[in-house]
């Protein structure tokens, strides 16, 4: 049984407020050679250190950013990812917060949408306005990708809250799975995919249902298949300074690895988590 959406929704809340957050540091900032919008508040100031940047509209596909926490030997795979030391920061400025405040949709892998505790949006009281400041509904869509339709609707979280849309990328094998499962749940969607194609489907949501920015944050296979099909436009990468998480598997399992710009690097200050956070823009 899927736990009540309001308690989770304020157990989340309390979990964000009462965490103790340690600032970040900007060493490097090169966002003025980049075309950006600045978004934040004095909070989002405070332990940023600084604004954040989203990329510009102007495409016809929906911007893609990625969102991870890697290792200090490069491991983002991991059942449980506070083993690999990003910290209350991390996970409630960057992961839960900026990386997602100014978004229509985050997107996740089957694996990473499937576990019943998940929902992706934002939680601390002070990132919840600052998504109402820019006009953006209280939660994000959510977008999960899956070839055979491996989820349970039932059980995930995702698939439960009605108010809240929900877009299916699947294959044919997928939707077939998926068909009967979601048929009593309108605000669930399936668009067909063809093969690995992403761009099409997201071509689709973006003219159809006006999805134009998305946070993606897993797993390693979408994420490849995001860069090798020029879809991603930035990276959001926290380097902890653990050696953690299961061997081998870095964020990019394609082989065209894709180079990556700064555009802002800073050095988190909390001593119990030392970590450096990057702001990435991937050059086509």
């Amino acid at each position: 049984m899927v736990e009540d959406f309001r308690a989770f929704s304020e157990r989340k809340a309390r979990e964000a407020t009462s965490a103790v957050l340690v600032p970040l540091d900007t060493t490097e900032d090169h966002s003025d050679k980049f075309a950006t919008r600045s978004i934040g508040n004095a909070w989002t100031r405070q332990y940023y250190d600084g604004l954040f940047h989203l990329a510009m509209y102007g495409r016809s596909c929906p911007f893609v950013s990625l969102v991870f926490v890697q290792s200090k030997n490069g491991n983002t795979g991991t059942d449980n990812p506070d083993e690999l030391g990003g910290g209350p920061l991390d996970k409630h400025l960057v992961y839960e917060g900026l990386s997602r405040v100014g978004v229509d949709a985050v997107l996740a892998g089957a694996k990473t949408a499937d576990d019943p505790g998940t929902f992706f949006s934002v939680w601390h009281p002070e990132l919840v306005a600052l998504r109402r400041e820019l006009g953006l509904p209280r939660h994000p869509a959510q977008i999960v990708v899956t070839g055979t339709g491996r989820i349970d609707p039932e059980t995930s979280r995702i698939f439960n809250v009605p108010e809240v849309s929900v877009f299916v990328l699947a294959g044919p094998v997928g939707c077939r799975e998926l068909e009967r499962a979601i048929a009593d749940r309108s605000w669930v969607r399936l668009v067909p995919m063809s093969g690995e194609d992403l761009r099409t489907p997201l071509e689709y949501l973006g003219r159809e249902y006006g999805i134009r920015r998305i946070s993606a944050v897993g797993g390693r296979t979408t994420a490849s298949a995001l860069l090798d099909q020029g879809l991603v436009q930035d990276v959001c990468l926290t380097t902890t300074d653990r050696y953690a998480g299961q061997p081998n598997t870095p964020l990019y399992v394609g082989s065209r690895p894709a180079r990556m710009t700064p555009i802002v690097r800073k050095r988190g200050l909390d001593r119990e988590y030392p970590m450096v956070f990057e702001h990435l823009s991937i050059q086509t």
